[in-house]
């Protein structure tokens, strides 16, 4: 982006910023367009990436159960990865139905209890977390709408427990549904989950618990693999 977009966004001045960019770039952790003049991320944050993709990354082992699930299923499947307070996609693999939804694809976040994969993470969290987590977040009823406010989420997480997986009945988009498995660590954590998202009729009582138990299998198939890989 523009110099100016980042003063703006950082609450800096543009000189101010523009010392500090400059300074990024001659470490490599930012880089100029010599055309348009906008400023990017640099090489040297790729270099630190691939350093923290072999700890962090499971996309290389969970990739087939991801397209697995999509093919099993019909509907496109996701993996996301919790980013302290929000999960960011990491994978999406097209199901094979015709109509679609477009909510989520890869690089995008939402805050944890928003999304189905957000929710499912939350909801296997320890309960002083979940407490701390309503307490850093006040205002989430406001920016994601009514359903979002604490009280109507805690149900939602009691509902997830009791089932296993998430369910965003059209919450983000209207007539978009999701379901969302959570993924644990070798110590139990839930870092990463599974989800499925499609047109509302697709989602439907007669088919939900099917869909349900297939993400449940591969989520623990998806966690059993990374305790054997780490």
């Amino acid at each position: 982006m523009p110099v100016a977009e980042l003063a703006r966004r950082a609450d800096l001045t543009r000189p101010t910023t523009h010392r500090l960019l400059t300074a990024l770039r001659h470490e490599g952790l930012v880089d100029q367009d010599e055309r348009t003049g906008r400023w990017m991320p640099g090489p040297e944050l790729y270099l630190m990436g691939t350093v923290a993709a072999s700890r962090y990354d499971i996309t290389a082992v969970a990739r087939d159960i991801v397209r697995s699930l999509a093919v099993r299923t019909e509907e496109s499947a996701f993996l996301s990865v919790r980013r302290g307070d929000e999960t960011v996609c990491l994978l999406r693999e097209e199901g094979s139905f015709p109509i679609r939804s477009f909510v989520l694809s890869e690089g995008v976040r939402f805050p944890l209890g928003v999304a189905s994969a957000g929710l499912a993470i939350l909801s296997f969290l320890p309960p002083h977390d979940v407490d701390a987590y309503f307490e850093r977040h006040p205002d989430l009823s406001r920016e994601w709408g009514a359903a979002h406010g604490e009280q109507r989420l805690r149900t939602r997480l009691r509902d997830t427990q009791e089932r296993g997986y998430a369910v965003n009945p059209g919450l983000i988009v209207e007539g978009s549904y999701g379901i969302g498995a959570a993924v644990f660590t070798r110590e139990g954590h839930p870092q990463w989950a599974l989800s499925l998202t499609g047109v509302e009729f697709r989602f439907g009582p007669d088919r939900l618990p099917e869909l349900g138990r297939t993400l449940l299998a591969h989520a623990h198939q998806l966690t059993t693999r990374i305790a054997a890989s780490r």
